[in-house]
Formats: structure tokens, C-alpha cells, sequence
């Protein structure tokens, strides 16, 4: 009997096992919002990592997060690391292209609770009355992430805290005008 159970459990993990690696191999999380103000005055607020606790989803998460800003204060180089607690994890971001009032591009980097890397872009496309903001995450999905997405995807994952940021983001932006 206890051979049965064990052949008919190894037999689940096996399938279960297939059915995480049929996952989509990358992810992606895209959203965007209109801010009623120029597209410089906005991209300064995310270009320097010391302004991100004014508009940051996680930045009020753990209130004693440690957090360690490195290179320059903004632009290509720039490095912010944090560590905290279950919700906020621990990681480093590094800008790696910044095109002044147009885009941001960050390599992000989760290393706990789950190590992960994916490449983080803002987009500031000057629209009538302001600007249209674009907030992308785009990655490999290793296999724990293939896993996590059987119960939830990064986009219903991400998705909301990248809303809550934008729109954060907007109401920061708009009072500064």
C-alpha cells in the first residue's frame, strides 16, 4: 500500500513538475496614466531614486526598511538597494539609460524572498496637457516564477502596485505645479 502511495504522489509531482515548466517563460506588466503636468517636471521624480519615497507603492510598506542609495545622484549609475521586511522583500535597482524627460530604463533586482532580475522602463510621451506615463516590467520567469503563476500572474501580482504608484506619482506631480 505504501508503495501505491508513493508511486501515485511522484506520479502528481511529475505532472505538476510539467505543468509549471509549460509556463510562458517571460512576463511582462504594463501600465500607464495621463499626469496633467510636463514631461520633464515628471520624469525628475522618478529619475532620482531619493524622490521615491514621495510616490512609491512599497516605500511605505515597512517603515524600517533599510535603504542604500549608491553612484550618482541621478541619471545612468544611479543605485538604490533596499532590504525589508515579508512585504517589500530585499533588492537593488541601477539605471542604466536615462533619456532626459523621455525614459528610464532599470535593471531591477530581486534577491529576497525569491531571487529574480527583470528590466524596468518608464516612458514620458508629451501629451496634450501633460504627459502620458508608461510603468513596464518585463522578465524571465524561472521556475519559481512559473510556480507563483499557477496561483497568481505577475500582471495581477505587480499590476495594482504599479496603479497605486502611477497614481501616486500623479498626485506628487500635479501638487508641485
Amino acid at each position: 500500500m505504501l508503495m501505491r502511495i508513493l508511486i501515485v504522489v511522484g506520479i502528481i509531482a511529475a505532472a505538476l513538475g510539467v505543468v509549471i515548466a509549460a509556463q510562458p517563460s517571460t512576463y511582462r506588466v504594463t501600465r500607464n496614466i495621463s499626469i496633467a503636468t510636463p514631461p520633464d517636471r515628471v520624469f525628475a521624480l522618478v529619475d532620482d531614486y531619493h524622490k521615491w519615497d514621495g510616490w512609491s507603492p512599497w516605500a511605505k510598506a515597512d517603515p524600517n526598511m533599510k535603504v542604500a542609495y549608491s553612484g550618482p545622484e541621478s541619471g545612468a549609475g544611479a543605485g538604490y538597494a533596499w532590504s525589508g521586511n515579508g512585504e517589500v522583500g530585499e533588492g537593488r535597482m541601477t539605471t542604466v539609460a536615462a533619456e532626459a524627460g523621455r525614459s528610464i530604463q532599470i535593471q531591477l533586482e530581486f534577491i529576497k524572498p525569491f531571487r529574480s532580475s527583470s528590466v524596468t522602463r518608464f516612458s514620458f510621451v508629451p501629451q496634450s496637457g501633460g504627459t502620458l506615463v508608461t510603468w513596464d516590467m518585463n522578465g524571465n520567469a524561472n521556475f519559481m516564477t512559473k510556480a507563483f503563476s499557477l496561483i497568481s500572474s505577475m500582471d495581477a501580482t505587480v499590476g495594482p502596485d504599479f496603479e497605486k504608484g502611477l497614481k501616486q506619482l500623479k498626485s506628487l506631480a500635479e501638487s508641485a505645479r
